[in-house]
């Protein structure tokens, strides 16, 4: 082996000629070969540059690594995150424990505006995570396992989520401001019109880019309130919730746009924001059962 070049294995062809893209890309001088005696591809690169080869190699492999849990919509330019799956399995257990236990959770952990001003405020979060019967649980879970998915393939994992979950609890405040007399509500949906909130708040990054891309910030923002309309303002269900809501995710959308992208893609900021997420949702039924 020449002392002079650095030889980096590949374990195709094909993934010898990406990296060799890569390295070019950094200015490396690289050669594609194959090894003789083992029939392995391999990279080979000046001796100095090999330092720089493989860290260049390393990074583009972070960046590209399979995401098993997130799958791209074709010709939508959207993210979904199937780890919005999680989130409503937690919902389903609770549903379970609810209809199962000799003290049903609703009584301690549904929306009641006279509890709230009593000093409950935890109930504007445990009332998100308490359906009445299985065909409320449903419409929330398949509903609720696309929107939720796309605002956490958007936003991050956990931002996504964590926002979503305040703007369910958004939803709830506006019901107990708002609404006249004795108030009670329960359901996940003011957190789902949260999520399709967020996503209707990204059509707002054209706003500067020209009248064409103005175009496309409307029509992303009428999609979202035709959405809203057809999937929150059911007569049998809690409509200002529904509004609210979605409010609360358009705004909660708005900031998270103003934070920079690697904060947004950073996975330990995601894991900390999604722990406060499952955080709070565990604290306040804590409260709500001590």
């Amino acid at each position: 082996m020449d002392p002079m070049v650095a030889l980096i294995p590949a374990r195709s062809e094909r993934q010898a000629m990406d990296w060799s893209l890569v390295l070019v890309s950094q200015g490396i001088e690289t050669t594609i070969e194959r090894d003789p005696e083992t029939g392995r591809w391999q990279l080979a690169v000046p001796q100095t540059d090999g330092p720089r080869a493989a860290q260049a190699i390393r990074q583009y492999r972070i960046e590209n690594r399979r995401r098993v849990w997130q799958k791209p919509l074709p010709w939508t330019g959207l993210i979904l995150d199937w780890r919005s799956a999680l989130w409503f399995l937690v919902l389903s257990l609770i549903f379970t424990l609810d209809d199962a236990g000799s003290r049903p959770l609703k009584t301690a952990g549904m929306m009641d505006s006279a509890a709230v001003w009593d000093g409950q405020w935890w109930r504007l979060f445990t009332a998100i995570t308490l359906h009445a019967d299985v065909a409320h649980l449903m419409s929330n879970v398949s509903t609720g396992l696309l929107l939720l998915g796309l605002a956490m393939g958007s936003f991050g994992p956990g931002f996504g989520l964590l926002a979503a979950y305040l703007a369910g609890a958004g939803g709830n405040l506006a019901g107990l401001l708002l609404h006249a007399g004795h108030y009670r509500g329960l359901g996940a949906s003011g957190m789902i019109m949260g999520a399709l909130g967020m996503l209707t708040a990204q059509s707002l990054v054209w706003v500067r880019a020209g009248p064409q891309a103005r175009q496309v910030m409307v029509r992303g923002l009428g999609g979202g309130v035709l959405l809203l309309i057809l999937f929150g303002t059911n007569p049998d269900a809690d409509v200002l919730a529904h509004v609210a809501g979605f409010v609360s995710g358009c705004l909660l959308g708005g900031v998270l746009l103003l934070l920079p992208a690697k904060a947004l893609q950073s996975v330990w900021a995601n894991r900390l924001a999604a722990l406060a997420g499952y955080g709070l949702a565990a604290l306040t039924w804590a409260l709500a059962l001590r």
